[in-house]
């Protein structure tokens, strides 16, 4: 991929770190009216109909459903997961904030995936993971400490 690739890349990620953030706030702000696990319901739920219209109705779907069975079987605890996610993150900014939340949430990120990447875990390409990363998240987690209040 070349440099515009990358870049492009980049900033979907950092405008997924944003909606992260957004969607941890709203969904914490549902739990405190409905309670934590009925909040993660009605996300699943909310996500499961838009992606069935985009699917579905509008036709926005480049994959094929039908290879499906060929999957890996842990490619298919990502939904588990998600749940999981949803949970905790609305369970831990209304104690922490959203800041604290998202700073670690942030570092146990990139801790995790250092080592999938070293790995190659889940079927992923290795990727080396150079003494300048190492000090990197060495910095990231000083920086974390500085944030969390």
């Amino acid at each position: 991929m070349d440099l515009s690739g990358n870049m492009l890349a980049l900033l979907l990620a950092l405008i997924s770190g944003v909606l992260m953030a957004i969607q941890g706030s709203l969904n914490a702000a549902l739990s405190k009216v409905i309670g934590l696990l009925e909040a993660t319901f009605i996300v699943h739920v909310t996500g499961t109909i838009i992606l069935l219209a985009l699917l579905f109705l509008f036709r926005l779907g480049k994959g094929n459903l039908a290879a499906l069975p060929e999957a890996p079987w842990y490619a298919y605890l990502g939904g588990l997961v998600g749940v999981f996610i949803i949970y905790l993150v609305a369970a831990s900014i209304p104690s922490v904030g959203v800041c604290n939340a998202t700073t670690a949430i942030i570092v146990g990120q990139v801790l995790t995936a250092v080592v999938i990447d070293y790995f190659g875990g889940f079927g992923l390409n290795r990727t080396p993971c150079s003494w300048l990363q190492l000090v990197g998240v060495v910095f990231l987690a000083l920086g974390a400490k500085l944030l969390i209040r």
